[in-house]
């Protein structure tokens, strides 16, 4: 009996635990989905919607159990490119294949592939979308538009800056709005009282400015909500279903798919550091993604992906299991069918400013030190991935990034430097290896050992070695018994081999140990 009383003790614990933690994020998603929305050309209702998916069907199904799913400002300017080029309606068939694509892969246990993309083009990616959300919001926090690619809105900054500060009127009343939400999130994390800490920062901003927005009476841009929030839902009609197999339509797919899944991964591996309960299953959680991708496409409204704000708000306020996420989908449901109304006292400029924000704090190059230590080809990389998201589009950049990042790879596995240094006073040769010693450069050792003196010692020196593979293994073990019949003798410095790949020393028994 004592046992049911502590189970119950406990499920309780949990639970409330996971509710308040619930609220929390509730109190984040709020505005971000609503901004996000907005930021993509969309009715700022069709991100609620995705995001009351995101909680109450990926939450179930989840395979991080603490990772929050809804709309997300890493497909903010694909979505807003995709609307401008193929229209609302097309959207919902988009983000309806796409969620296909990825629930296929995730079927086929295919999630462990996405890790694979290359940091530089991963943080390369982050970086330039946040660059084009914040330079594309910066424009609408004054009340206008964006102008169009990344570069022409960057450039048009000063310019429009200038027009709304010596024009006055509602731009430079937006502005003020604006730099009153970027200052209250800038200052809120580091002074705002302990008690109240727990609030986020976007949705204290978004209410000072709906104060002061109100109290001063100013006329500038509000959010527009229609009276019924679920008309937004348009069902994929059959002609529109038609045009699935045309080229652009599936390139549009893949390319949400893509980012989609390599954003909410990434997410995934960056909340499993920050918890020490169940790790992630890779390939559960993408094809939860592709469900609740799939009913988003269904329904017309946004795509969703896992976000590194929402779960990191989830597991700082304490949540315990997956409860925490599929709640706050229901916190979104309930204040979507009841208090939809309140959402048109929200400035626009005020959810442009937490975009503007958001998109700074992805661009912000806080990950070209940690890229730096594998080699300045991998900051390159990400350098050019940024310019050309900016410069062209988010999938030229990607694409970009990925072919740069493959043949970098194949350089890599390319290039072995064997230098041989022969001491005939003690009649030692020394072999030096660096680079990649595979099978493609095979052939150069084998000329180098073929070089070799007979009836030497030879010492082979793997410090400077980045990879071996089993032929030049194979190669060294065959040559070995060669050089024997002449007098010879093969070292290989297995320490500094086994301490740079982990390899059993056991595996190279038949080879002499020195050293």
């Amino acid at each position: 009996m004592s046992k049911a009383v502590a189970a119950q003790s406990n499920v309780k614990g949990w639970l409330g635990k996971d509710a308040m933690a619930s609220v929390v994020v509730f109190l984040v998603a709020l505005p971000l989905c609503m901004g996000v929305a907005i930021a993509s050309g969309v009715p700022p209702t069709s991100g609620l919607i995705t995001g009351i998916i995101g909680g109450l069907v990926v939450g179930v199904f989840a395979g991080s159990p603490f990772q929050v799913s809804g709309p997300a400002a890493g497909l903010t300017v694909l979505v807003w490119q995709l609307v401008q080029q193929h229209g609302l309606p097309m959207l919902g068939v988009i983000v309806l294949l796409a969620g296909l694509l990825q629930l296929t892969a995730g079927l086929l246990k295919l999630g462990q592939w996405f890790r694979a993309v290359s940091p530089a083009v991963i943080h390369g990616m982050l970086a330039g979308i946040g660059l084009l959300i914040l330079t594309a919001q910066f424009h609408v926090m004054l009340d206008g538009k964006p102008i169009g690619k990344g570069i022409d809105n960057l450039l048009a900054i000063p310019d429009a800056l200038n027009r709304a500060i010596t024009g006055g009127g509602a731009p430079l009343h937006a502005l003020y709005i604006g730099i009153l939400s970027i200052t209250t999130m800038a200052l809120w994390g580091r002074f705002a009282p302990r008690k109240l800490k727990m609030l986020p920062a976007p949705l204290i901003a978004v209410i000072l400015s709906v104060i002061a927005a109100a109290y001063f009476q100013l006329k500038i841009a509000y959010v527009m909500v229609p009276e019924n929030i679920w008309s937004v839902i348009q069902l994929p009609t059959m002609d529109n279903l038609k045009h699935v197999v045309d080229t652009p339509i599936l390139i549009a797919a893949v390319s949400v798919a893509f980012i989609a899944s390599a954003e909410t991964l990434l997410c995934a591996s960056a909340v499993d550091q920050m918890h020490q309960g169940q790790r992630t299953k890779y390939d559960k959680e993408l094809a939860a993604q592709g469900l609740g991708n799939a009913l988003c496409g269904l329904c017309g409204v946004l795509p969703m992906t896992g976000v590194i704000v929402r779960s990191s708000a989830n597991i700082e306020a304490g949540a315990k299991t997956r409860a925490s996420a599929i709640f706050h989908g229901m916190w979104l449901l309930l204040f979507a069918a009841v208090l939809p109304f309140t959402l048109r006292y929200i400035p626009v400029s005020s959810l442009a400013a937490v975009l503007v924000f958001t998109g700074y704090k992805l661009a912000y190059p806080k990950a070209l030190p940690k890229l730096l230590e594998f080699g300045k080809s991998e900051v390159a990389i990400a350098v050019v991935t940024v310019a050309v998201i900016v410069g062209t589009d988010l999938l030229k950049g990607v694409v970009l990034g990925l072919l740069l990042s493959l043949f970098k790879l194949l350089y890599v596995f390319s290039q072995l430097d064997i230098v041989c240094d022969d001491d005939e006073a003690s009649n030692c040769v020394h072999l030096r290896l660096s680079g990649s010693a595979t099978l493609i450069r095979l052939p150069m050792l084998a000329s180098a050992l073929e070089q070799v003196r007979p009836g030497t010692e030879v010492h082979v020196h793997f410090e400077n070695l980045e990879y071996i593979d089993h032929a030049c293994f194979d190669l060294l073990s065959n040559w070995e018994k060669q050089h024997e019949a002449t007098s010879g003798s093969l070292v290989i410095e297995w320490d500094e081999l086994s301490w740079k790949f982990h390899q059993r020393r056991s595996a190279a028994q038949r080879s002499p140990r020195k050293g």
